[in-house]
């Protein structure tokens, strides 16, 4: 039987979930990261199945930087899990011939154990625990993962009391602001640079940070910065063209997949249609804000074909022009 002090775990677990309301992509993030101390799991994740492909929707640990995976559902374990709605074990991805070895291999896990995820009696994904070793979990672990699978689906069932496309748009949408969430930012980026990869395209990746929003909070109030959240996502969303990713990937920080694009020269162009959008000033309870914006961008080849290297590139230009203006504010 789980531990005593197990036991309390999920229930604060269960505590904490409730303040994160009906954020159902942030409630599976919360879950997965919890799911690491629990079980002494080295990594976790939530998959969802969608379109024939099981999708990693959350990740954590060794599985945090495969976040937007996508593995055939008629050839996993996880996609098996689906099918037959039952709890799954493998103790050795090396030798279990239902798992996809190449994406075992490409996480660095060896044993998993994989619950269903069931929404209005349909089992639509899963939570998996893994490890880097073999023959890694117990029984014990298991009964307390189905647990936590429990809270997740209770989860689904409150944020979403409709259909399977609810479902998802809440699982892959930032509550607050209605833009892509990290996930779907991520799964919109491994399938864009396989795309270009194979078409000899390009595309444009942005990397935005909202300037100011810590002082905002601060002097005025969480609610006036979430308004300004808010106000500065819908200008970012309204400049972006139909075929462009806009997403909120966490607290002041947006991304966005340009595509498709020619060069830098249309990068560029993107760029100052966001900055003019964006500085405009915006009133809100009476008070004038000015929302200013430091942007970096990653050229797709060019500047990689990985989605954590281009990230990196986009990041790190991003941060160049965030200390560039801090510079000439204090010169000035």
């Amino acid at each position: 039987m789980p531990s005593h002090e197990q036991l309390l775990q999920v229930i604060r677990i269960q505590a904490e979930i409730a303040k994160l309301g009906l954020d159902l992509g942030g409630v599976m993030q919360y879950i997965v990261e919890q799911t690491l101390p629990l079980i002494d799991a080295d990594g976790a994740v939530i998959e969802l199945a969608e379109d024939g492909d099981m999708v990693y929707r959350a990740a954590a640990g060794i599985a945090e930087k495969q976040l937007g995976l996508r593995l055939k559902l008629d050839a996993s374990l996880s996609g098996l899990s689906v099918i037959s709605g039952e709890t799954l074990v493998c103790n050795d991805s090396d030798s279990d011939p239902r798992v996809d070895r190449v994406a075992c291999q490409k996480v660095g896990l060896r044993s998993m154990i994989v619950i269903p995820l069931k929404h209005h009696g349909i089992t639509v994904g899963v939570l998996k625990a893994m490890s880097a070793q073999a023959n890694k979990f117990s029984e014990q672990e298991m009964r307390l993962l189905a647990m936590l699978s429990e809270v997740v689906a209770a989860s689904m069932y409150f944020s979403v009391k409709y259909d399977i496309d609810d479902l998802f748009l809440k699982a892959t949408h930032d509550g607050m602001t209605g833009l892509a969430n990290r996930a779907l930012f991520m799964d919109r980026l491994r399938n864009t640079l396989t795309h270009t990869d194979r078409s000899q395209s390009c595309a444009g990746i942005l990397m935005v940070d909202m300037d100011g929003l810590k002082q905002i909070n601060d002097t005025f109030g969480h609610r006036v910065g979430d308004a300004v959240i808010v106000e500065f996502s819908n200008r970012i969303k309204t400049t972006a063209r139909a075929t462009d990713t806009v997403a909120r990937l966490g607290g002041d920080e947006f991304g966005i997949i340009l595509t498709p694009i020619e060069n830098w020269d249309g990068i560029a162009s993107a760029i100052q249609r966001i900055d003019a959008d964006i500085n405009r000033e915006f009133i809100f309870e009476n008070k004038e804000f000015r929302l200013n914006a430091s942007i970096g961008a990653a050229l797709v080849p060019g500047d990689g074909i990985e989605p954590e290297k281009v990230l990196e590139v986009a990041d790190q230009r991003m941060y160049a022009e965030k200390q560039s203006r801090k510079t000439l504010t204090r010169t000035a």
